[in-house]
């Protein structure tokens, strides 16, 4: 073998080892959110609270999170089927949600409740009480385990957006009796959706609320998904969830 072959030998081996060793190294995990702000968004401080958390507890463990924004029900077939993406989230726990995917552990919370229009407040002790009630709800979002139930079951009318601006704007033009909607994204939107301004003082949250929500990453159910959530639970041990939270929240 000549000299120059030899030489182009030698780079090619060397560029496989080179390949194989970025591979091995990659330290890049790319997750599919949603425009949820305060939580998740593109343009918000940080991309938004959730945001902060686990690009923070992925940091910790030495890897880099990077999130793209889709409309939802997207978002979530990208985090079941995508190659290139982990999963996706915030998402709510829930069975059928445990069906396709592996679930972190919680990396925050978030009080879901029910917005109605100040000029028509109403009581309720327990879920049936909604039984009468037209609820709006944004499509392909988990909300509780017996809301849900009973809206699988037909005991429970409800109306269907596309987000949570959408399920507002309805309640405000009257063609729901509440919104299912958590109270910070509420208060985030009553203050910065131009469509919303003129409902402001108009729509409010129930005092009661449906429950306080974990919040997750949802994996992929398999061997490599269990290893990345892994690396995000042991991340998640090293910083200050609650903080992080809090500064994007205000609370």
């Amino acid at each position: 073998m000549d000299r120059r072959k030899v030489i182009q030998v030698l780079f090619a081996i060397l560029g496989s080892g080179l390949l194989t060793t970025a591979s091995a190294d990659n330290k890049t995990i790319t997750l599919a959110s949603l425009e949820w702000p305060p939580y998740t968004g593109a343009k918000l401080t940080e991309q938004g609270a959730s945001v902060a958390v686990a690009k923070a507890a992925f940091k910790a463990m030495g890897y880099e999170l990077k999130v793209e924004f889709y409309p939802w029900s997207r978002a979530v077939q990208l985090g079941k089927s995508s190659p290139t993406h982990a999963g996706y989230f915030p998402e709510y726990d829930s069975a059928d949600v445990r069906k396709d995917f592996t679930l972190s552990e919680p990396m925050g919370t978030g009080p879901l409740g029910l917005a109605q229009r100040v000029d028509a407040p109403f009581s309720w002790s327990n879920i049936a009480d909604l039984s009468n009630k037209k609820v709006g709800v944004v499509q392909d979002y988990v909300n509780t385990a017996e809301f849900d139930a009973r809206v699988a079951s037909k005991q429970q009318k409800v109306d269907v957006a596309i987000d949570d601006g959408k399920n507002l704007l309805k309640l405000a033009g009257g063609r729901l009796d509440v919104a299912v909607v958590d109270s910070n994204v509420f208060n985030y939107l009553m203050k910065t959706d131009p469509a919303l301004k003129p409902y402001v003082g108009k729509l409010g949250m129930n005092a009661k609320v449906l429950e306080d929500k974990k919040l997750f990453i949802c994996f992929k159910k398999d061997a490599e998904g269990q290893r990345v959530a892994n690396i995000f639970n042991e991340g998640l041990k090293k910083i200050d969830v609650k903080a992080l939270m809090s500064k994007h929240l205000g609370g």
